[in-house]
């Protein structure tokens, strides 16, 4: 990093105070970084969602150097736009070779463009503003970037993802375990224990496939199953066990719920015949349409 001094009252102090501050980014040293802030001070930029000072900021730094253990900045350019006001464009770098946001390792590089607003005062850092494009990253690393607004009148969004082990079984069981996380670190964690309990389900007796979903502050995993006792097994052992020893002593959720349904009815799998464009009961038409055609395989039923 090659950050000049420009010539001026104050203009020393400011910058020197600046470069202790992205050098202990770079070292990735999160308790340098503190030492270079006031005791109020702060940092915001797009993804923290409002200012961060002491522990919380030092916690938001960890996870960064967790998901990139190499990550750099480069000060491409800086100067004071007031005496003690430092402007400073940078480059980070990194590669992900930790969990990120829950999510195992991507391997790829990444390289984000961004600005630092650094306001000092008495030889500490008062305020840090940062400026950069939040979808980089995950675009970069392969991630989908969806825009949508929390909630609009009835509606709250959210997100979702599938895990299915290849069974074409029809479900006989619907497992549902609903639960409400108590801050964004709660999140996370049940976001993570609930993608270990995804891999394993895999190959748990009777599983068919589940669909974890997390929409305002609830977190929803629908599981389907063979028959209506084959949850039961995850009581005995496995993850899923830890995870509710962690919900019923302290270390996740803030409340929730699990259930157990047995569908009323399924109705038949239909599937479009790419001959005629005709709509067939698979089962019924046994594989092939009544123009003659076969019919492609039906897509899984969970």
């Amino acid at each position: 990093m090659d950050m000049q001094d420009s010539p001026g009252v104050g203009t020393i102090s400011a910058l020197d105070v600046a470069h202790s501050y992205f050098d202990g980014w770079n070292r990735r040293d999160a308790s340098a970084v503190l030492e270079t802030m006031a005791p109020a001070g702060t940092y915001s930029d797009p993804q923290t969602g409002g200012p961060l000072s002491g522990e919380p900021f030092r916690e938001y730094m960890n996870r960064l150097f967790a998901g990139f253990p190499d990550v750099s900045f480069e000060v491409a350019s800086e100067g004071l736009l007031a005496p003690h006001l430092v402007a400073a464009q940078w480059i980070m770098r990194g590669t992900n070779t930790g969990s990120m946001m829950g999510l195992p390792p991507t391997g790829k590089p990444v390289v984000l463009h961004g600005a630092d607003f650094i306001r000092v005062a008495d030889g500490r850092i008062a305020s840090v503003d940062g400026y950069f494009d939040s979808r980089a990253i995950p675009e970069q690393l392969g991630l989908q970037v969806l825009v949508q607004p929390k909630a609009i009148g009835p509606f709250t969004f959210g997100r979702a993802v599938r895990s299915w082990g290849g069974s074409t079984v029809k479900p006989g069981a619907f497992s549902i375990t609903a639960l409400r996380a108590r801050d964004a670190a709660d999140e996370a964690a049940v976001g993570e224990r609930s993608r270990q309990i995804a891999a394993e389900l895999v190959s748990v007796k009777g599983f068919i496939g589940l669909v974890n979903a997390v929409v305002g502050d609830r977190m929803l995993t629908i599981s389907a199953w063979e028959h209506p006792d084959d949850p039961r097994q995850l009581m005995k052992g496995g993850l899923h066990a830890e995870a509710m020893k962690g919900f019923f002593g302290t270390e996740l959720g803030g409340g929730g719920y699990t259930a157990v349904f047995v569908p009323d009815r399924i109705n038949a799998m239909w599937v479009r015949c790419p001959g005629c464009q005709k709509m067939n009961d698979y089962a019924a038409r046994q594989g092939a349409c009544s123009c003659g055609a076969a019919l492609p395989q039906p897509m899984a039923w969970w």
